[in-house]
Formats: structure tokens, C-alpha cells, sequence
């Protein structure tokens, strides 16, 4: 199974066992950061959340004698996907689980009446590259070009035209 990795909006609980001034709930800042009492500011995006407790415990240590960390994801804000155009619910939308961009559809209540379902496109940034893909809705609902359907990643934005 897929770690989740910590990502900028996201709200973490970190608890210091038997510290409760150190304990703190926190959001991950647009500068990839989290600040504590006594240790600062901890650059965190990227991380699984075990590892971010490994190395709390580490810095934690150096002002306590056996810190014992956890941090647990009180909510996931940074995987986020957007729904534009002609759908019943158009918006953003958690990416809690995976999902495919029919799934998208649906979640979003589907299509309104002038909606041109051979023309949606996904819009994806990957490494400060943009591409586009296309989706021709009655081709997959027919069981054609299946690949087309393909996994939504955050930050994903779908478009019907």
C-alpha cells in the first residue's frame, strides 16, 4: 500500500506523549513548513507521516529525554482535484481515495443538457509541465479506448466543454 505523503493545506496533529505544550495541531504551509514549540520550523511536504514522527522524535530529543512522537493527518487538503464546465456540481473536490475520471464524473452529478461529452479534456501539471488529455465519454461508456479513463491525480483539473 501507498504511503500518503504530506502535502501544503494539510492539518496535522502532532503529539508529544506526556508534553502537552509541545502537542499542537498544525497546517502545512504554502512554504512546505510546520513550526513547533521548540524546535521551529520543520520542512515537511514529501514526507510519510512515519517519517515525519522519526524525525520529530530526533529533534524533540534534543530538549527532552525520550520524546515520543505521533503524528497523525486530521485532514487531507493538499490532494484536491477540479470539475469545470457543464457537469451538475462543478467545484473541487477531496481526492480521498482513488479514482478514475468516470468516477469524477459521477461524483460530480454528471452532465448538464448542452454538455459536449466527446470533447472533455484533464488537465495535468507534472514536473512544471502542463498536458492535456482527452476523454470521449460515450467511446468509454461503450467499452472503447478504456484507456482513457485513467487515474486522477491532485491537482487535476477536468474540463466539459
Amino acid at each position: 500500500m501507498q504511503q500518503y505523503l504530506i502535502g501544503p493545506g494539510d492539518i496535522l496533529e502532532v503529539s508529544v506523549w506526556n508534553e502537552p505544550a509541545l502537542s499542537k495541531t498544525v497546517t502545512v504551509r504554502l512554504d512546505k513548513r510546520i513550526s513547533l514549540p521548540l524546535i521551529g520550523d520543520v520542512i515537511v511536504t514529501g514526507m510519510s507521516l512515519e517519517d515525519l514522527s522519526n524525525i520529530l522524535t530526533h529533534e524533540f530529543s534534543k530538549f527532552i529525554s525520550n520524546p515520543n512522537v505521533v503524528v497523525i493527518l486530521q485532514e487531507s487538503k493538499s490532494k484536491r482535484y477540479y470539475l469545470i464546465g457543464r457537469v451538475t456540481k462543478p467545484g473541487e473536490f477531496p481526492l480521498d481515495f482513488p479514482l478514475t475520471v468516470l468516477q469524477a464524473l459521477a461524483r460530480a452529478g454528471g452532465f448538464t443538457e448542452w454538455a459536449e461529452t466527446k470533447e472533455i479534456l484533464i488537465l495535468r501539471s507534472t514536473d512544471a509541465k502542463e498536458t492535456i488529455q482527452r476523454f470521449d465519454y460515450p467511446e468509454v461508456i461503450k467499452g472503447k479506448n478504456l484507456q482513457q479513463n485513467i487515474k486522477i491525480l491532485p491537482g487535476d483539473t477536468i474540463v466539459v466543454p
